[in-house]
Order: C-alpha cells, then sequence, then structure tokens
C-alpha cells in the first residue's frame, strides 16, 4: 500500500467536526471504528476512552490544516513533527498482493498498527500520511474549504494547485453564492445609475 493513502486518514477524522456549525460526529466508540475503513483489525482495539484521545489527535490535525491554510509553512510543519514524534510509526514491507502468473509478491511498503491503542495506531498512520503528502507536494496543498461555514479539510490533487473546495457540492454552493452577489450589485448599480439621471424638477412659488 502506498504511503499516499494513509494521508486520507488525517482528513477523515478533521472533517467528523464542524466548527462553524456545532457539529460534532465524533461521540460515539461506532464512530471511531467507522474511521478506520477496512481495517477491521484496529478498529475492534477500539474502546470509550479512544472518543475523546481521537477529539485531542483531531483538534492537533486540523490544526495543521489551519497554519497551512494560513501560509505559515513552519507552523505546520512543526506542528506534525511533533505529532510524529509522539506517535511513531512501524514501517514494514507487505506483500499480500499478487505481482504476476509466477506468484511472486508485490512487494510495498505498508505501515504497521500500534500495539498499544487504537488511538495512537490510527494517529501514527494518520500523521505519515500528511508528513508524506506535505513532503511531496508541498504544505500548499492541504487546503480548508473555502465554502463557508464549511470549512473541511481537503488535500489538493490538481495538476495546477486550483483546488479551493472540499467536494463539488460546496464548489456548486459557492458560486451559485458568488452569482447571486454579482447580480444584487449590477441591480444596486442599474437602481442607482437610474437615479442619478432622472432630471430635477425644480419648484417654483407663485
Amino acid at each position: 500500500m502506498e504511503l499516499a493513502y494513509y494521508s486520507d486518514y488525517a482528513v477523515r477524522l478533521v472533517n467528523t467536526e464542524e466548527p462553524a456549525r456545532n457539529k460534532d460526529a465524533l461521540t460515539s466508540v461506532e464512530a471511531v471504528r467507522e474511521l478506520f475503513g477496512a481495517n477491521q483489525q484496529a478498529a475492534r482495539r477500539t474502546t470509550d476512552a479512544d472518543v475523546t484521545r481521537f477529539r485531542s489527535v483531531r483538534a492537533r490535525l486540523r490544526a495543521v490544516f489551519d497554519a497551512a491554510d494560513g501560509d505559515d509553512e513552519t507552523l505546520a510543519v512543526d506542528l506534525l513533527n511533533s505529532l510524529l514524534l509522539e506517535f511513531p510509526v512501524s514501517p514494514q514491507i507487505s506483500g499480500h498482493d499478487v505481482r504476476d502468473e509466477d506468484g511472486r509478491p508485490d512487494w510495498h511498503m505498508h505501515l504497521a498498527d500500534h500495539p498499544s491503542n487504537a488511538t495512537a495506531g490510527y494517529a501514527a498512520i494518520a500523521a505519515m500520511g500528511l508528513a508524506f503528502h506535505l513532503t511531496e507536494h508541498g504544505v500548499d496543498r492541504l487546503g480548508l474549504c473555502e465554502a463557508a461555514p464549511c470549512r473541511n479539510a481537503y488535500l489538493d490533487t490538481s495538476t495546477n494547485r486550483s483546488r479551493r473546495y472540499c467536494s463539488d457540492r460546496c464548489a456548486t454552493r459557492a458560486n451559485v453564492a458568488a452569482y447571486r452577489a454579482r447580480k444584487r450589485e449590477e441591480a444596486e448599480r442599474t437602481g442607482r445609475s437610474a437615479e442619478t439621471a432622472q432630471p430635477s424638477t425644480a419648484v417654483t412659488d407663485r
């Protein structure tokens, strides 16, 4: 499995909360387990204590995206480094897929599950995946959705570094809002121009 895959772990965790809308989906063990996706072995280690621990890691990962979104490259790297130090990864060579007809394994790097608890395991692979994405593509590829009040995290994989929204839905919503704002401004300008163009009538006392 390529290391780039793991960067999505960070995005999934950060986006369980919508601060501007006061929404938090990370409220139960089941919600935490869903974050692991197909990695059911790691998900089964989740306990009630992990809900609070996951929220703490989530806040720290969002801080990385906040720093990147604010063009503070050094802060983003420092925050991510602190996570990497606290939650070290255990890389292993894996070959569970077959490469050719001879049955030779398709060797690739894999991040092993952390043995201590579910939070440590998830945080380790999320931080490593995000670090890989940052160093491979640049800090400016870590973004927060510009469609207020969303602010969901995303990873920009566009060829021209043009992504601004977390989803097509948010992009459409933002474009519609911008269109309506332009129409209102045009209508206001038209109204002001009409008022200016009207001839003034002087009232003469007789």
